[in-house]
């Protein structure tokens, strides 16, 4: 296949010939630079236009390398395609045309079919440890795998959004070829793979980009992570999409996540990647293009993305399921249910709407299809940004809890969970890094100060028992148990998620395409009624209720009925009552039962 061949990309080492390797480094601030090989071989770069250095080398796959600045400064190529250990060691040159891909053919599957389920492969044990999950995921109804951020980052543990060379698969996951490994494992058994990539800042350690490219960054813009990325730039721009085509082509990702792109201060960065994209990719073969994007700009889901992450329908939810209503769970503080039932009408809940800053934030998104949304219960942010880490399954009832995934797991948005919640896992996921030194302390006491404002820890004793994020015992309590699945899969959770997966697979995925809402009922305070006309012209309902009481509804007649979040046996003590924490999901046909008998 075309997309199979190895490309030539702007920046960094990439293989242009039989042993022969073509060096790029984008330097305006410097005078000089050296290729430096491990074997201590020097070789001068040549200065070309608009600050360039290039150079060509006889060396193999595996060769090691530095880029010397100006006689002294020794650095890792910003674009290394794999580090020898960490990001302060040598860079290593890799040949992506030698992997045998055995799914060559793989074209990947359409949006509608995503259920997708995201992971650390740290916690996972690497690359390999990820591929030895997936044909139980294949089976438990799972159709996508989406990797936290696995950029080279600082240590050996860390969420990922530290990553200051974003061309370098993590080392301590694996191999480049083994990160191919699990890719193509993957489509062995129908399971796309979707990465998280970070393009709004760098960590804070191992980035030495100021020291001879100081236009990689503005001054006169800042995040929450220090000085904006100049995406005006067009070696800027190149690095960063260059960067998310070699995931796509080389390593044959089916889609990526885009983190916080609010974050980037460019206004037409974004559809350009995405058109660049899309020229790139050969005619029908799936990628997927995702969002994270607190600005909710509901006109990039028609500019070459197909959904954004929908964080205004988790907090609706998380504030509904736990009553916590501090920091940005103030914003779904008020009418919540009516919050809710915009989310599952329209897809955004803030469309314009002042939040509790009296800043507007949003578009207005219901004219969009319910797919161009991905709906979670929890993701690693909405749990790990917690100050222990707690899951849903310790601070939500139990019932009230497998009432929202019945709407999670059955609605017509895109569902994601996150590894572990399709056996209730109780263990955290804690946020851990591997720095030390200062930038350790550093993080330790940011951690800790940044829950001063939350009633359960004005006490400084409370805080200091925040988890260290740079302890290893941090890392080690945020892993769920895998190695016990043989005991969880036969609990309710997993027969839960079968049940609903199955059900979602035959009656829903087929009818997807052209789905648009109908309306959402509320019915009560926690309760509402949701019906959406799916693209056969049969009617999809799910009637919600987490409350603590029963509630008037009108329901569909029992027939109809595909599932009750209680079980099988449930039953109804009072007629026309939708019972206490419950979900209940119906197909109505567009023709009468005889007509499709």
């Amino acid at each position: 296949m075309a997309d199979l061949q190895p490309v030539t990309w702007a920046h960094g080492a990439t293989r242009v010939g039989d042993n022969l390797t073509r060096f790029a480094l984008w330097a305006p601030d410097a005078e000089n630079v050296r290729v430096v090989f491990d074997d201590g071989e020097q070789l001068v770069m040549i200065r070309q236009a608009e600050g360039w250095f290039t150079a060509e080398a006889a060396c193999d796959a595996g060769t090691t390398y530095r880029y010397q600045i100006n006689n002294d400064l020794t650095v890792p190529d910003p674009a290394s395609r794999a580090q020898q250990s960490d990001v302060h060691s040598a860079s290593v040159v890799v040949d992506h045309a030698t992997y045998p891909w055995r799914h060559a053919q793989w074209q990947g599957r359409p949006w509608h079919e995503a259920v997708i389920y995201e992971v650390h492969v740290g916690l996972m044990g690497g690359f390999e440890g990820v591929a030895r999950q997936l044909p139980r995921l294949a089976a438990l109804g799972i159709t996508a795998i989406e990797l936290m951020p696995i950029a080279e980052f600082p240590g050996d543990r860390n969420w990922g959004y530290d990553g200051v060379l974003p061309y370098a698969p993590e080392h301590s996951y694996g191999t480049p070829d083994q990160l191919k490994a699990l890719i193509d494992t993957a489509h062995e058994h129908g399971l796309m793979v979707i990465l998280d990539v970070v393009y709004n800042h760098f960590g804070p350690d191992g980035n030495f980009l100021n020291s001879y490219a100081k236009g990689f960054f503005r001054e006169d813009k800042h995040t929450p992570w220090g000085a904006a990325i100049d995406f005006r730039r067009p070696q800027v721009r190149d690095f960063f999409i260059d960067n998310a085509l070699m995931w796509l082509l080389d390593y044959r990702f089916d889609g990526l996540r885009f983190d916080a792109v609010h974050a980037i201060e460019d206004p037409d960065f974004l559809q350009e990647m995405a058109r660049r994209i899309r020229k790139a990719i050969p005619a029908g073969r799936h990628v997927w293009l995702n969002l994270e994007n607190e600005h909710n700009e509901a006109h990039l889901l028609q500019e070459g993305y197909d959904a954004q992450w929908n964080d205004d329908g988790h907090n609706a939810l998380h504030v509904l399921l736990t009553g916590e209503t501090e920091a940005y769970y103030e914003d779904y503080a008020q009418d919540t249910t009516a919050k809710l039932a915009r989310c599952l009408g329209e897809g955004f809940v803030y469309q314009g709407h002042t939040n509790r800053h009296g800043v507007a934030r949003g578009e207005p998104s219901g004219h969009l299809n319910p797919t161009s949304f991905v709906l979670f219960l929890q993701n690693h942010d909405q749990i790990g940004n917690r100050a222990f880490g707690e899951r849903l399954s310790q601070l939500s009832p139990e019932p009230a809890l497998r009432a929202a995934t019945t709407l999670l797991l059955a609605s017509p948005m895109i569902p994601l969970m996150f590894m572990g919640d399709e056996w209730g896992a109780a263990e955290p996921f804690q946020f851990f890094t591997s720095f030390h030194g200062e930038l350790a302390e550093a993080v330790r006491n940011g951690r800790r100060s940044e829950f001063k404002s939350f009633s359960a820890f004005q006490d400084p004793e409370r805080r200091d028992k925040i988890p260290d994020p740079n302890a290893e015992s941090t890392f080690k309590h945020s892993r769920p148990a895998f190695d016990d699945f043989e005991k969880h899969q036969r609990g309710p959770w997993v027969e839960l998620y079968v049940h609903l997966l199955s059900m979602r697979r035959r009656d829903l995925m087929p009818r997807l395409p052209g789905s648009r809402s109908l309306g959402v009922t509320i019915l009560a305070d926690k309760a509402v009624s949701a019906r959406w006309q799916l693209g056969d012209g049969s009617t999809w309902q799910i009637d919600l209720n987490l409350s603590e009481q029963a509630v008037a509804a009108e329901l569909p007649f029992d027939r109809y009925w595909l599932f009750d979040s209680r079980g099988p046996n449930a039953r109804f003590d009072e007629a026309g009552k939708l019972p206490a924490y419950t979900a209940l999901v119906s197909l109505i046909p567009r023709a009468p039962l005889e007509a499709i008998s």
